[in-house]
């Protein structure tokens, strides 16, 4: 790891690392989810379904309690529409969002950042190799998933949302100089839910993502204050391993 990249990592601080899914139906849960967490965890992401109710209103709430959100709306559209869409989320504190798309989508979302970082989603951990041969990629999700991620870095992206199965290679192959954000993080015991391509916390540390998205295991916890400082624990130990 490059001296730049180790003070960029070490940089995160803990109470950041988990980025907690506010997929919720209404802004008034998600305010209330943000309230409950917000003690120990400061990194919150707005998705589709929030957007949609509670738009930069919502946003702009958690901003102003000193937390962190990432916009994952995935953007997906013509060059010249993605670039717009992002020269509206450039300048209103939001730290990360999130494009699709192939390599002129990306390069004009790369382009219009005004602040933000853009992430490239690389292949939503729903999706397994089966998914994917009916999609007709003649490849596996890690060959994919390193293609993809690889193009984006080209254009000028500053990281990916890619499953904890594929960093590693990632890590390899393509170097420390990067955003690692990893959804599909659940517990050892629950596999039950969409989520295919999946990693405990302290493996998605470890194969080297630098965020974790989490939403339904700190949702459905008994306790999700204690659940979060206990998965803390877990990417603390793991970044020591790393020498982080």
């Amino acid at each position: 790891m490059s001296p730049e990249a180790f003070m960029k990592s070490t940089a995160i601080s803990l109470d950041k690392r988990i980025i907690f899914a506010l997929d919720v139906e209404t802004a008034e849960e998600s305010r209330a989810w943000v309230e409950k967490l917000e003690p120990r965890v400061k990194f919150f992401k707005v998705g589709l379904q929030l957007f949609l109710a509670g738009g930069f209103e919502i946003v702009d709430w958690i901003l102003k309690r000193g937390c962190e959100v990432m916009l994952d709306l995935k953007f997906f559209d013509v060059p010249q529409t993605v670039a717009s869409a992002v020269k509206q989320v450039g300048g209103r504190g939001v730290s990360f969002t999130t494009v699709h798309g192939n390599d002129s989508i990306l390069r004009a979302a790369a382009e219009a950042k005004r602040g933000v970082k853009i992430l490239a989603v690389t292949v939503l951990t729903s999706l397994d190799q089966g998914d994917l041969n009916d999609l007709g990629f003649q490849c596996s999700p890690e060959e994919l998933v390193l293609s993809r991620a690889r193009r984006a870095l080209e254009v000028g992206c500053d990281g990916v949302v890619s499953s904890g199965l594929e960093a590693p290679r990632l890590r390899a192959e393509l170097g420390p100089n990067f955003l690692v954000v990893v959804p599909g993080v659940r517990p050892v015991e629950n596999r039950t839910d969409d989520q295919k391509r999946i990693v405990t916390v302290r493996d998605a540390f470890l194969n080297g993502a630098d965020y974790v998205v989490i939403g339904r295991p700190l949702k459905q916890a008994a306790d999700p204050l204690k659940t979060a400082v206990e998965m803390q624990e877990q990417i603390r130990k793991a970044l020591e391993d790393r020498g982080i």
